[in-house]
């Protein structure tokens, strides 16, 4: 178009070539084909939770992880398979629902489980080493209310320990701090209370919960780095382990989750309003 433009300025081409030129141009596919754009990302999965309401996550995607456990942080919930804590909203979100019930008697690790919640893993289905990692969340609100958009890695599927596994997490906050989400590593010497870390804070009292927002993990082999909405916050290397091991040289599985409890956020109080819902509108990973 400007060396075009150009043309036309400095000949005096008459008017009838003129504008059989500018059809030519508009009408021509190389001359409309848009310029390949360095930022557009090759999409090598992803889930954009489009279905009918009430209907469960793609199968093909996902697996429910069904356990009173705790999850190794004394968590409360009851992780089930049930529609009434995962199911799509026929808007395009995957809908992840805690409430404050135990319908089938469930067990917890404390006895008689108190809540419901669901957890949703790609292991055996999808694993990656490297890439961009992406979704954008909704994320709920309240004392006790434990939301997480995360990695781990494959290995441990395998008989190796966490946290020599490793852990990634893309995306975690707690209710009672609606302002703040972190994003954090786990290996061996630096895991549970002691990650290597960083956090994000809305500015002007906004809140994580009033909104969508996309987080994100840009992974390489030199360094993870963190974004919400484009913005990176937070980088990590190897060097950032103090010599302790960098396992991040390995395929990882995405875990998507609400939790319920648990050491980091405390147990709910009577603050804390049921169901929460964490809302997912996709989840994407790209080269």
């Amino acid at each position: 178009m400007t060396m075009y433009a150009r043309s036309i300025r400095t000949r005096a081409v008459p008017l009838v070539f003129a504008i059989a030129a500018v059809l030519v141009a508009t009408l021509s596919p190389q001359a409309n084909a848009d310029a390949p754009d360095a930022n557009i990302r090759e999409v090598v999965w992803s889930d954009e939770f489009d279905g009918a309401p009430g209907t469960p996550p793609n199968p093909a995607n996902w697996t429910h992880e069904v356990n009173g456990d705790g999850g190794g942080n004394a968590e409360l919930q009851y992780y089930t398979n049930s529609t009434d804590n995962a199911a799509l909203d026929g808007n395009g979100n995957l809908v992840i629902t805690a409430r404050r019930e135990n319908p089938a008697d469930y067990q917890c690790h404390y006895g008689r489980c108190e809540y419901t919640s669901a957890r949703l893993i790609t292991a055996d289905k999808f694993t990656r080493q490297y890439g961009h990692f992406e979704a954008r969340i909704k994320v709920p609100v309240g004392q006790g209310i434990w939301p997480a958009f995360w990695m781990l890695g494959e290995n441990i599927r395998h008989g190796v320990p966490w946290p020599d596994c490793g852990e990634i997490d893309i995306m975690e906050n707690i209710g009672s701090q609606p302002s703040t989400v972190h994003g954090s590593l786990h290996g061996p010497g630096y895991s549970g209370g002691s990650p290597l870390t960083g956090s994000y804070t809305l500015p002007n009292g906004e809140r994580f919960t009033d909104g969508f927002h996309t987080f994100a993990v840009d992974w390489t082999p030199d360094h993870i780095a963190w974004s919400i909405d484009g913005v990176e916050y937070s980088r990590k290397t190897p060097a950032d382990a103090g010599g302790n091991p960098w396992p991040f040289h390995q395929p990882f599985f995405i875990i998507i989750n609400l939790a319920v409890g648990g050491h980091w956020p405390g147990p709910p109080d009577g603050s804390t309003q049921f169901p929460q819902s964490m809302v997912i509108d996709y989840i994407r990973v790209s080269a």
